[in-house]
């Protein structure tokens, strides 16, 4: 009796060995089903991430836990199942601190090359900002609860030479964590230590003081080479000889980074102003719009009323609305403050801090100052964002890049490179 069974996916004919995992079948005959929690060490599999959803004989199941049989039918690419794995992906995101720029395993992380791969810039849903423990007792590694997705690798993997465990689950339901065993992780050798770092999908567990050891460029989904430069081409001078395309940009709650990157195009700027009109802008120092734009950039979160004012008005004015650089498509670094109180975070600001002048106890509360809002909103939970680039801060020439496509209503490719958080 022959162990070769017949199996269709994504309505093509293939042969595979008989209880071979579908993952693994998917990879043997180049179709890419992608993973998050699955590990090839671990057997077996977990199927907690359900990254890897897939449809078999018409019902939804994970394919790291399928194993082929004879006559079985596979979708694997269909809108559905595309569309669900990019929720999940964006449901991660938004439930933890996964703030890439500011990420220890920015580069080296499994969810945010998946990010990549599934054109991710920003999350359909709220970020949750839920305060979860950082575990720092442990003399050589960190255990970082907002970022940990529960995916069971280190739990399953990681052990002691006499078979001890060093991760494990503790509370239930929404409380669930991983913990670590500061006596058995001890006996870890520090390439242990780092491998349990390297099989996180993550940035929840980290050995101290090698985080950033790897350079940019050198990093496990780093590309190699430059970007090409882009260059304003006939086609958007014949598009704009009759009238220049208006554009008019504004920071909100960020570092300005992205503005300066709108200059990095060097002298190519001359270019740009021979078919672009800047109207309200950093840029121009013009106050007020005087027009009705046909694309307005906006860096920077939401952080206080004056924010939300400026956001609605561009909304208003700007027929198109791009949004720039992580500040703005998640918050950035000013929403790390969303894990503490607002009030706990005014405090430290001017009650309590280091360099707080002394006697001088008193928080800032004029009716001219804008007022704070409870934590930074990225721009799309206040206002409808029709584009959103990011970065941090994104390359100037990939700014212009989609600025001209978008103006040209013309099609556009990203390379990964180019399509970086950090």
């Amino acid at each position: 009796m022959t162990n070769i069974v017949n199996i269709t996916i994504d309505g093509k004919k293939y042969k595979a060995q008989k209880g071979k995992n579908l993952v693994n079948v998917a990879k043997e005959n180049g179709l890419y089903i992608p993973t998050l929690c699955h590990f090839r060490e671990v057997d077996p599999p977990l199927g907690t991430c359900r990254i890897c959803t897939v449809e078999v004989d018409g019902k939804t199941t994970s394919g790291c836990t399928t194993k082929v049989y004879e006559g079985m039918n596979v979708e694997i690419n269909n809108p559905e199942l595309l569309n669900t794995r990019k929720a999940i992906i964006e449901m991660l995101f938004a439930e933890g601190n996964h703030f890439c720029p500011s990420c220890e395993k920015s580069g080296n992380c499994d969810m945010q090359n998946l990010g990549y791969d599934m054109g991710i810039t920003v999350s359909r849903f709220p970020h949750v900002y839920s305060k979860k423990l950082v575990d720092f007792t442990s003399d050589r590694m960190i255990m970082e609860s907002n970022r940990c997705i529960l995916c069971k690798r280190c739990v399953e993997e990681i052990k002691t030479k006499d078979g001890k465990d060093v991760f494990s689950f503790v509370k239930r339901g929404v409380g669930t964590r991983v913990q670590i065993d500061y006596e058995e992780e001890a006996k870890l050798t520090d390439e242990e230590a780092l491998y349990a770092m390297s099989i996180c999908p993550v940035g929840a567990i980290l050995v101290k003081g090698i985080a950033y050891e790897q350079p940019f460029g050198k990093r496990k989904y780093d590309k190699g080479g430059n970007s090409k430069q882009v260059l304003i081409n006939e086609k958007l001078k014949r598009k704009s000889k009759d009238g220049k395309f208006v554009v008019a940009t504004t920071s909100l709650a960020g570092c300005f980074g992205c503005h300066m990157s709108l200059l990095d195009i060097n002298t190519e700027l001359l270019d740009v102003l021979e078919i672009v009109e800047f109207n309200k802008s950093p840029l121009t120092d013009i106050k007020k719009f005087s027009k009705q734009c046909d694309i307005g950039l906006v860096e920077g979160g939401c952080a206080n009323s004056e924010n939300i004012e400026v956001l609605k008005e561009f909304r208003k004015k700007c027929d198109i609305l791009v949004v720039f650089g992580e500040c703005a498509i998640m918050g950035g670094i000013p929403a790390m403050r969303n894990f503490i109180s607002l009030k706990e975070c005014l405090e430290e600001a001017y009650i309590n801090g280091l360099t707080t002048e002394l006697g001088a106890n008193v928080i800032p509360n004029h009716e001219d100052i804008p007022k704070m809002l409870d934590k930074v909103y990225p721009c799309n939970e206040i206002v409808k964002v029709d584009y959103f680039i990011p970065g941090c801060p994104p390359n100037a020439n990939h700014i212009w890049k989609v600025i001209k496509n978008i103006l040209l209503e013309e099609e556009y490719s990203i390379t990964h490179e180019e399509f970086k958080y950090d």
